[in-house]
Parts: structure tokens; sequence; C-alpha cells
């Protein structure tokens, strides 16, 4: 005798058989659902010293730690020590068009500020750097800057407030002083004064972390 005869002759096994299929499609659906892999970011961290683990392992830098706190998306850290705002500008091209990047990192200006260059070369070159991104169909997050006051009150302020204002005249997001949880104490910085210690990179993670966070959801 076939199934389906056998089935037709016993209702209740029909229905058993029913219960089953519909559990097992159920099941299935709910696996294809958790194994969806959530969305995965590329993340392009553009900065200088402070963002290439100067004087540290890469290891221990805070964009090493940030992937391994979160592993499932991917950073690509092009920082270089020494950079300048212009540098950077001329090199963002081809790494845009290269890695792709969902969400660009840019931490420049620090040596800018160091060498005295004009506020204006500063803001203009965020300011195209910010476009490129913008263009290349990235999230961006600013990572702001201070200087130290002995460069003058105006030049510190007015290069401080470049950042605010970049932000805020673009859009994007931006974490005003990415050491701000650590300037100000000797011992969170390495011999020359200027470069933070292995010590304190989980700190500059902790400032950066919550505003990158919401940028990596599609």
């Amino acid at each position: 005798m076939s199934l389906q005869n056998l089935l037709r002759q016993n209702p209740l096994r029909q229905s058993l058989l029913r219960r089953i299929l519909l559990a097992m499609v159920l099941t299935g659906v709910l696996s294809v659902s958790f194994a969806c892999p959530t969305h995965a970011a590329t993340v392009l961290v553009f900065g200088d010293s402070l963002s290439a683990a100067y004087g540290l392992r890469k290891e221990d830098g805070w964009v090493y730690l940030l992937q391994q706190q979160l592993p499932e998306h991917t950073f690509i850290n092009a920082s270089i020590s020494g950079e300048t705002s212009g540098n950077g500008l001329a090199r963002l091209p081809a790494h845009l068009k290269e890695q792709k990047p969902d969400v660009l990192v840019i931490e420049l200006g620090a040596n800018d500020g160091l060498r005295g260059f004009p506020v204006a070369t500063l803001r203009n070159n965020l300011q195209a750097m910010i476009d490129l991104g913008k263009q290349a169909g990235c999230r961006i997050l600013l990572l702001g800057m201070q200087i130290p006051p002995n460069y003058g009150p105006r030049y510190a302020k007015q290069f401080s407030d470049t950042y605010t204002q970049l932000a805020e005249e673009n859009a994007v997001a931006l974490v005003p002083f990415m050491l701000q949880a650590i300037a100000g104490d000797p011992a969170h910085f390495q011999a020359d004064q200027v470069h933070p210690t292995a010590a304190v990179q989980p700190q500059i993670l902790a400032t950066v972390k919550p505003a990158l966070e919401p940028l990596l959801a599609p």
C-alpha cells in the first residue's frame, strides 16, 4: 500500500505528518535566519602617528584593539607617522578607490598644528577629504585634535574649532578631541611627551568607539 493511500485511510497520521513537515520548515527557516551574518563594514582609518601606534607594537595601538573588539568588521589602518593633512589628502583618492570603505575615519591635523601651518590650510585639506569620502559613499568620522596653548591662544582655539565647524557644516560624526581622556598627565605619554603610551590606548579606544559604532550599520 502506498504512503498516500495509507494517509488517506488514517487522518490522524496525516495530521501528524503535516505537523512534522511544518516543524521541519520552520526549523529550516529559523536556521537560515540565524545563519545570516550581520553587515560587515570596511573601515578605513586615515591618520598620523596617533593612529599608527608610533613607538608601540602594532598590537598595542587603539586601531588594532578596536579590530579585536569588533571582529565582524574590517579595519584598514592607513595611518602614517608624521602625516600632515596635505599629505593625507594626496594619498586618500587611491585608498578610496582600492579599499572601497564603508566608513572613513579622518584623524589628521596634529602635525599641521605642531608645524604652525595656517588653520585655513588645515580646514581646506580636511574639507577636501570629507568631500572625497562622501563622493565615494563613505560614512565619515572626524577625530578632532587640540594643540598646546604655547602656540598662542588664538591659534589654538581656531585650530580646535576647525573640527567642530567642519563636522557641523558637513553633518559628519565628530570626536571633538580624541586624546580628551589622557591629555594633561605626562605619565600618559612616551618620553617625547607627544605620543601616548601603550597603557592608555584602551582609553583612546573608549573615546572613539561610541562615535564610530553608529556608522557601522548600513
